[in-house]
């Protein structure tokens, strides 16, 4: 399996994502697969070049499932008029911010709400949870009967490596056992991401912290 290396000019030195799998087309666009098994040809994102080069610095990001990269974890610009710490969900895009100083954010990849399930609002994160414990709520139940009254928290638990409770709702920030989902419309209006993002989201906010979600 080849490898492949897009680099960020922006950062000091060469910050490197690999792309394992990956393969490249004339005039720099990266050959890929989308949801559907079809193989298409995608630009980098803005500010990203693409080369099969060593990275210089030996500094890299591995992606084990294959995202494209701007679902990656990754310091973008963020110009906005809300607060350094706040949590920004932006279902749209599919990107979930944690505003940080001068005009910057860390940008997650999210899976979101699929349609008919889709929410907004502000709220702040009541409750941490590590490994968590999964108990389905009544409503899903009757849709889904298969569903167990409880799951403990673990490797095969849908909420993943972590969770952060959202106000007094029943929706959560939470990791997934599905990550190649990121990006897609998914979950009845729980974001997830994946177990490695919401880990390190996790030690980074604290009870209280303002989620806003768009």
């Amino acid at each position: 399996m080849r490898k492949f290396l897009v680099v960020f000019p922006a950062l000091v030195g060469a910050f490197v994502l690999s792309l394992v799998g990956a393969g490249f087309a004339d005039g720099g666009l990266i050959k890929t697969k989308n949801s559907f098994g079809q193989t298409i040809y995608v630009l980098p994102p803005e500010g990203m070049s693409v080369t099969k080069g060593t990275p210089k610095h030996k500094l890299e990001v591995k992606n084990p499932y294959g995202q494209h990269p701007e679902f990656l974890r990754q310091v973008v610009a963020y110009n906005s008029e809300y607060s350094k710490g706040t949590v920004v969900v932006d279902t749209n895009a599919r990107f979930l911010y944690l505003v940080l100083s001068n005009g910057r954010a860390m940008r997650y990849g999210i899976g979101v709400a699929r349609s008919g399930f889709e929410w907004s609002g502000t709220h702040k994160i009541t409750a941490k949870r590590e490994w968590p414990g999964w108990t389905p709520p009544a409503e899903m139940r009757a849709r889904e009967p298969h569903l167990p009254a409880y799951m403990p928290g673990g490797i095969n638990n849908p909420l993943g490596a972590r969770a952060l409770y959202i106000g007094s709702t029943l929706y959560r920030l939470h990791g997934t056992t599905q990550p190649r989902s990121i990006g897609k419309k998914v979950s009845s209006g729980c974001i997830r991401l994946t177990n490695e993002d919401i880990k390190d989201l996790y030690t980074r906010v604290s009870i209280g912290t303002r989620v806003v979600v768009i």
